[in-house]
């Protein structure tokens, strides 16, 4: 445990550190726009992806596996993924060639990051204004998407516990109605080794899945069904699968608990 930690403290220095510096460097390539600017900040945003998982994988022990490539499709598409770790966003967007993440205003008035995500394509939503501010957002998200880009969403909203009780909101219904583009789902067990707002990160194997898509023109009654059961799901069978290989972490009992019930539901 205390060695495990003392890892992991390292491991939050030397990533915060890395991650001031990149967003120092994507700050000014956004003020200093020149041709091919794109291009090498992206390379850059990459490097940032990739050396974090590098960090994680030799410091703490995390190794990252990404499953299920071939159901990306080309141009425009939602992906849709469950959040259980900040691990999500390193090893899921490289491979969207094209991301847009949606965040909040005010993260992009932030000097340096704020002024380069404003640049490559995220969609800003104001949430001090409510229901209002969802037209803009749907406005933004359509852009991009004409731009080719995968709009990368958590339609849970936050970070979730492993086996918690799933809570899908239903904004993500919304946006894949006015879009009208596929649906990738992604499930993932990340969240066993890098949990929310954990001082102290574990070994193992974090497994992300994208999933066959959810094709354009469904409800978005049934699309939000579909998205929630196959998300879950598979989201178990990775983390029922790392728990039979063996579990480095303390487990409470209430983790042992919804285990248990999950081994006999899945038997």
């Amino acid at each position: 445990m205390i060695i495990q930690a003392i890892r992991s403290i390292i491991f939050y220095i030397l990533f915060i550190a890395n991650t001031a510096i990149v967003a120092i460097i994507l700050g000014f390539i956004s003020i200093f726009k020149k041709r091919g600017w794109y291009s090498f900040g992206w390379a850059i945003a990459k490097y940032w992806g990739a050396s974090t998982l590098f960090l994680l994988r030799f410091i703490v022990g995390i190794k990252s596996e990404i499953s299920g490539l071939e159901h990306l499709p080309e141009g425009g598409a939602i992906i849709a993924a469950k959040h259980q770790s900040d691990w999500d966003i390193f090893a899921i967007f490289p491979f969207a060639i094209r991301p847009s993440f949606i965040a909040k205003k005010q993260l992009l008035d932030i000097p340096f990051f704020g002024w380069a995500a404003r640049d490559f394509d995220t969609i800003s939503i104001d949430r001090s204004k409510g229901s209002q501010a969802i037209p803009q957002m749907l406005k933004e998200a359509k852009a991009a998407v004409k731009r080719g880009c995968k709009i990368i969403i958590y339609p849970e909203g936050t970070r979730k516990a492993p086996l918690a009780e799933p809570d899908y909101r239903y904004g993500i219904a919304k946006i894949y109605e006015e879009l009208d583009v596929p649906v990738i789902p992604v499930a993932l067990n990340s969240g066993l080794f890098w949990g929310r707002n954990a001082l102290v990160l574990w070994p193992g194997t974090a497994k992300a899945k994208f999933l066959e898509p959810i094709p354009a023109g469904l409800a978005p009654d049934e699309m939000h069904k579909q998205l929630s059961q196959v998300i879950e799901i598979n989201s178990n069978e990775l983390i029922l699968e790392a728990a039979e290989k063996g579990l480095t972490r303390p487990i409470t009992d209430e983790f042992r608990k919804r285990l248990e019930t999950l081994k006999t539901k899945t038997n």
